[in-house]
């Protein structure tokens, strides 16, 4: 039997989550594994002594990238892997890595202060580039709660401030796709279900989290194509891909290394646990 960690992080608990962690344990034991759940602090200190039981693989259901690293460095494989955990993590960095590689929303990384931004004027030259509205997002975030629709200059202004000292970026609004996004689950270089997100009234973000709706969606081939293609740019071994609309096709918006799957497999009736734990043991072989 081989034996897996499924890592959680220790100090954020949730119902959404205990959901997650049980369909991926109850999924694995019916594949005949042996999957512990363990939170992040509960490997620290991190000693090698930690790793005596040293299991088969280890299912990374967080962004301790540093943590990740350590249990790389120690020879065990870890799915995801520190470094596309990390370039997932951090949406300035996703975009660094996919650039000029697929399409994306046209994307203008915010200059780094340590401190605070006293002359701003680079900002009226971002709106020039993007015009209104456009959107401010920082690097780090989930559920679309750190995405912003900027509607005037002045508004742009006080977020910018509010943001100096942390990485975000500028980026267009994609009208063709307001309040509309595919969310897309991809598991050993293929895609496994699809859904429409659609945004409650009033939303420009259509995150389920959010108060979205999802609707079912049959993905066409460039669809298919672009969120397989984002996956094995970034590394990934699974993942949640989503994507904007556009009359001239899909642009890419991000990509998550550990993406919640409760709402699309209920839509779908695809068993994402039982492809997520197929993907791992593949790449085990």
């Amino acid at each position: 039997m081989k034996r897996g960690w499924l890592i959680q992080n220790g100090f954020y608990h949730s119902e959404s989550f205990e959901r997650l962690f049980l369909s991926l344990r109850r999924e694995a034991e019916a594949l005949g594994l042996s999957l512990c759940l363990k939170g992040n602090d509960s490997l620290c200190p991190f000693q090698l002594q930690v790793l005596l039981e040293r299991p088969d693989f280890v299912l990374f259901w967080d962004k301790d990238v540093r943590l990740a690293d350590q249990l790389e460095s120690a020879g065990l494989r870890v799915f995801n892997g520190a470094r596309s955990i990390a370039l997932c993590d951090d949406k300035t960095l996703t975009y660094l890595a996919l650039k000029d590689r697929l399409p994306m929303p046209e994307t203008i990384l915010a200059p780094m202060t340590f401190f605070e931004y006293g002359d701003a004027s680079f900002l009226s030259r971002v709106e020039e580039t993007l015009s209104f509205p456009y959107l401010i997002k920082e690097g780090c975030g989930s559920f679309g709660r750190q995405v912003y629709l900027i509607h005037s200059h002045e508004e742009g202004l006080a977020k910018v401030r509010q943001l100096a000292g942390k990485p975000f970026l500028f980026q267009r609004f994609i009208r063709a796709s307001a309040g509309r996004d595919l969310r897309v689950y991809v598991c050993g270089g293929k895609t496994v279900a699809c859904m429409e997100r659609v945004a409650p009234p009033g939303d420009f973000r259509s995150n389920i989290e959010n108060g979205g709706k999802a609707v079912l969606h049959r993905l066409a081939k460039e669809e298919e194509a672009l969120a397989v293609q984002a996956v094995q740019l970034l590394g990934l071994t699974f993942a949640g891909v989503d994507l904007l609309f556009t009359p001239e096709g899909p642009l890419l918006c991000e990509v998550n290394s550990n993406a919640h799957f409760s709402g699309l497999q209920a839509l779908t009736g695809v068993n994402i646990p039982r492809e997520i734990l197929l993907s791992v043991l593949s790449s085990l072989t």
